[in-house]
């Protein structure tokens, strides 16, 4: 593994400030702390910072030895927010805020990149400006798409963005990506099932929901089993039902909540259709009321080829052939889909390991994304910054791809 001396000899600091930022979670478009520190950091190294976007989003500019004259830009995106979920570690850098926790390694990503900021900086090894993108509120309240919509890339238009994610049960010392979908879409869906109210002794009298929304629950799954076709990856999971508040009222409601993943569209606008079809004719059969929402949240994550294949090449240099791996295609979301949408770009894996590094006093339970006793592996540190660095070299030395944004300066 080729790792720059400057970035490994900085771990032990990277690592501080990793544990700083897991100590001090805070949910989307409410990173206050994490962003004063991501800004303060970025300023002691001589990196221009705007803060004009997404409320609590910050945006880095490294300029290269031309100071940026070649007016060539990529991006490079870390998320910074954390989850509603009360940790159950114990040690010393766990959260202190209650309900609050980074369970999905963000706090690991930010650390990365501003590693790899100040190495850039220090460095400044390339023509051209690295675009260092601190977003707010990827735990699905909308970060990437509202730094898109306030116009980042009309600002800074990157020739390529690129985003990267710790992932376990990959190997610790691996890095991932591959064109195409490499995250699926995420979807919500809320189903309301109205009866009529009774006492529980006498449930003639009434329309009891309850035993409705079970049948709607078990024909929900026939749309994957049945009518989705076989090849075609989707998930339908129903999460929550809410109805009811004593054991002998039979109640008005009953409330379905749950999450659908697809890869494509289309199976999405299918999945979406019957589910739609099987919940309003199952509660008219038993004379109740149904009312239905289908909420897209965000799109897939589909990498595209060139950058792809870029990117692996770059990880190749890095780690060699056996362990840049290829990247499986994952049914959890990311709303670096948007960022994809608005530019060219891929989206990568950094092994996170089994959880064999976490501290004493970890949690009983697995380290695993959106998990309590979940924790960052430290020790990619000074490889994902090294990715993070070789990829933005890598692609402002390679000559412009024709079309690229590289004719348009930065607007401020």
């Amino acid at each position: 593994m080729k790792l720059p001396e400057a970035i490994v000899a900085q771990a032990d600091e990277f690592t501080a400030l990793r544990r700083r930022i897991h100590a001090q979670p805070e949910l989307g478009f409410d990173e206050r702390l994490t962003s004063d520190l991501v800004a303060e950091r970025l300023a002691a190294w001589g990196i221009e910072v705007d803060r004009s976007f997404a409320k609590t989003g910050v945006v880095g500019l490294v300029h290269g030895r031309d100071g940026g004259a070649c007016r060539r830009l990529v991006g490079l995106r870390a998320d910074m927010d954390a989850l509603p979920i009360e940790e159950l570690n114990a040690f010393a850098h766990r959260s202190r805020h209650a309900g609050v926790m980074h369970a999905c390694g963000h706090d690991g990503h930010t650390a990365m990149l501003l590693a790899a900021a100040r190495h850039l900086a220090a460095a400044r090894a390339f023509d051209g400006t690295v675009v260092l993108i601190f977003q707010p509120a990827e735990e699905g309240r909308g970060g990437a798409q509202a730094m898109v919509r306030e116009g980042v890339f009309e600002r800074y238009p990157v020739e390529a963005v690129f985003g990267l994610h710790n992932w376990p049960g990959y190997p610790q010392g691996t890095l991932a990506v591959s064109p195409g979908p490499v995250m699926a879409s995420a979807n919500t869906f809320k189903i309301v099932v109205s009866g009529r109210g009774s006492h529980a002794a006498l449930p003639h009298l009434g329309v009891d929901p309850m035993p409705v929304a079970c049948q709607v629950v078990s024909a929900l799954q026939t749309v994957i089993t049945r009518n989705k076709a076989p090849l075609d990856a989707a998930v339908l999971s129903v999460t929550m039902i809410h109805g009811g508040e004593a054991s002998n009222v039979v109640p008005e409601r009953c409330t379905i909540e749950g999450t659908v993943r697809a890869f494509r569209a289309e199976v999405v606008d299918l999945i979406e259709r019957r589910m739609r079809a099987i919940a309003e004719h199952t509660c008219a059969a038993f004379e109740a009321g149904c009312e239905f929402e289908f909420v897209r949240r965000a799109p897939p994550v589909v990498n595209h080829r060139r950058e792809a294949l870029f990117a692996a090449e770059v990880m190749r240099g890095i780690v060699g052939d056996a362990q840049a791996l290829v990247q499986e295609p994952q049914m959890p979301s990311e709303d670096f889909a948007f960022m994809l949408q608005a530019r060219p770009g891929a989206y990568a894996f950094i092994g996170n390991g089994e959880g064999g590094h976490r501290a004493p006093g970890h949690g009983e339970g697995p380290c695993m994304l959106h998990n309590p006793s979940y924790d960052f592996n430290d020790a990619l540190l000074p490889l994902g910054a090294t990715y993070w660095v070789r990829l933005a070299e890598a692609w402002l030395a390679a000559p412009p791809r024709a079309g690229c944004a590289a004719a348009n300066p930065p607007r401020r």
